[in-house]
């Protein structure tokens, strides 16, 4: 049987910790908490669970708290778990009986995350696999009888496993207050947390956000390290944002760059948002129907989906076409319902 050691870092999370380790404390043979700033009950009740309790300077960097608490871990693997989540009995006993059968080699163990949309940022589904337990040291060997290498791939093993993710509230205000400070002090995102920039705007961001964000996806645009897809989703931004701060001009330059790389549902419906707003209503239905039927999403799922057709039936109620209306509101709660 293998030995697990649980990694988290912390910061006032007293609504939540106890619901968490009391669905896993039981399974591992280690809990280390990582605190990174407490000013509530966090720490004590940490230490009703584990005497490995270690302040962290917070630096504004999550990677660097997670490799401080990884540093402590002393067991054949680390799984990393956040406060907010809960395991349940059933998934409880299939991670028994994982760590009972769990073949050596594995390198990582991905788990179902599941009840996102409750309270995603940057979520469109609301189950999806995730690494979550890491062999702690990992054996090299040399493979292949001829033109011989080191294998570097990690041994990944897609559990069953489903781990509810339960917030007590939506952290986007604190996700995107980081990206904007970052950006502000000039830090270039790489390719993967551009991305996650722009999908948790297009998810959960304020028109003040879309502000905030503006000239770095303005700059995005014109970045030549940037690929295709990363321009697109930077495009879709500062279309967005210019549309919000009323600049037409800018408006149309970033959506027609959209456009050119074939579109998307998110521009379709940043275009039919614009015409809606002149009262034109026909050119609106275009651009709606276009984000459903004709187009696909690149950031938020939802603009493929059910926010189109609610504004298509917005739309054709507005043109006194009530039939109409009423199938495509019972067409968005379909799709919603879906994804679920």
């Amino acid at each position: 049987m293998i030995t697990v050691s649980l990694c988290m870092i912390v910061k006032n999370e007293e609504k939540v910790l106890a619901r968490c380790l009391d669905s896993i404390a039981d399974l591992m043979d280690e809990i280390i908490i990582v605190d990174t700033g407490s000013t509530d009950a966090t720490k004590a009740i940490a230490a009703r669970y584990t005497d490995k309790i270690f302040d962290f300077a917070w630096i504004g960097d999550f990677s660097a708290a997670r490799n401080f608490a990884f540093s402590k871990a002393g067991m054949d693997y680390i799984y990393s778990a956040d406060a907010d989540e809960v395991l349940d009995e059933e998934n409880r006993e299939a991670f028994r009986r994982l760590k009972e059968t769990l073949l050596a080699e594995i390198d990582i163990v991905q788990m179902y995350y599941a009840n996102q949309l409750e309270n995603g940022t940057i979520y469109n589904f609301d189950r999806e696999l995730r690494p979550k337990l890491f062999r702690r040291l990992r054996t090299f060997r040399w493979t292949g009888a001829i033109h011989e290498q080191v294998g570097l791939e990690p041994v990944i093993y897609d559990s069953d496993i489903e781990i509810l993710h339960m917030p007590a509230c939506n952290h986007k205000d604190r996700d995107l207050a980081a990206f904007a400070r970052m950006t502000g002090e000039g830090v270039r995102l790489d390719k993967r947390l551009h991305g996650i920039y722009a999908k948790e705007l297009f998810i959960s961001g304020a028109e003040s956000d879309f502000t905030a964000a503006r000239e770095f996806f303005r700059q995005s645009c014109q970045d030549t390290g940037r690929s295709g897809d990363e321009i697109k989703e930077a495009a879709c931004v500062a279309a967005r944002a210019a549309r919000l701060c009323g600049d037409t001009e800018d408006f149309f330059k970033y959506a027609m760059k959209v456009i050119a790389c074939d579109g998307c549902s998110e521009i379709c419906c940043e275009l039919g948002e614009f015409y809606l707003q002149k009262r034109d209503i026909d050119e609106a239905i275009v651009w709606f129907y276009n984000a459903v039927y004709e187009t696909e999403s690149i950031l938020d799922i939802r603009r493929s989906a059910e926010l189109p057709l609610g504004r298509l039936a917005d739309c054709y109620m507005a043109v006194g076409s009530v039939g109409q209306a009423r199938e495509y509101e019972r067409l968005a709660a379909e799709r919603a319902k879906e994804r679920k």
